[in-house]
């Protein structure tokens, strides 16, 4: 086995002494930093290189800290003025995933930049710790790298911010394959239940 393998097996035993006491230590360092750091290599090196990452200029990688936890409804006073259905505050919970929600922090904050890919490095009782691959569509090296230069194109831009990336394509429901995707022909359930449910007349028949 290389040494990708190993450290993929340490990954994979998250519950070991030596990943409990590591985590529990970075953890700690995380809490110390800003909510989105730039690091100067990844954590996860084996992880990083299996999404797309190299170790060439061009290629960044950030860490991000996103709040655990559902969503609470911003009413004021948690009054709704509206029917019973609708009142509840507390126990919503957000449509899309922290990792997706991370990856348009950075996106905002690096916005010469694109996202690649991102991946779970921690977690403590307050945070979701990612790390998010991102690539410089402006740099030489990516420009011209056949294998990455596609995210140069225009339609790339802020790919994070309309469900484009693995996390985002992941809230819409686009992992599932085979007959129980036919919920999400066309892109989404609801552009499925749309196409099914309108009545289309031609004018000349």
């Amino acid at each position: 086995m290389g040494a990708y393998k190993y450290l993929e097996e340490v990954w994979r035993k998250k519950q070991s002494d030596v990943m409990r006491f590591l985590l529990r230590v970075r953890a700690w360092e995380y809490r110390q930093q800003n909510k989105i750091t730039r690091c100067n290599r990844p954590t996860r090196p084996d992880k990083a290189h299996k999404l797309g990452y190299k170790a060439k200029q061009g290629f960044s990688v950030f860490r991000v800290a996103v709040r655990r936890g559902g969503r609470k409804r911003p009413n004021h006073r948690g009054i709704v003025h509206g029917k019973p259905k609708n009142q509840g505050i507390n126990q919503l919970k957000f449509a899309r995933n922290l990792r997706s929600v991370a990856e348009e922090r950075v996106g905002r904050v690096a916005g010469n930049m694109r996202v690649l890919n991102s991946y779970w490095v921690n977690a403590d009782a307050t945070y979701k710790y990612f790390e998010v691959i991102m690539v410089d569509p402006n740099h030489v090296s990516i420009r011209n790298d056949a294998r990455i230069n596609w995210i140069c194109n225009p339609v790339h831009k802020h790919r994070e911010r309309r469900g484009l990336t693995s996390a985002g394509k992941k809230h819409r429901g686009l992992r599932v394959k085979g007959h129980r995707a036919n919920n999400t022909i066309g892109g989404s359930a609801y552009a499925q239940w749309k196409k099914h449910n309108t009545k289309s007349m031609r004018r000349y028949r």
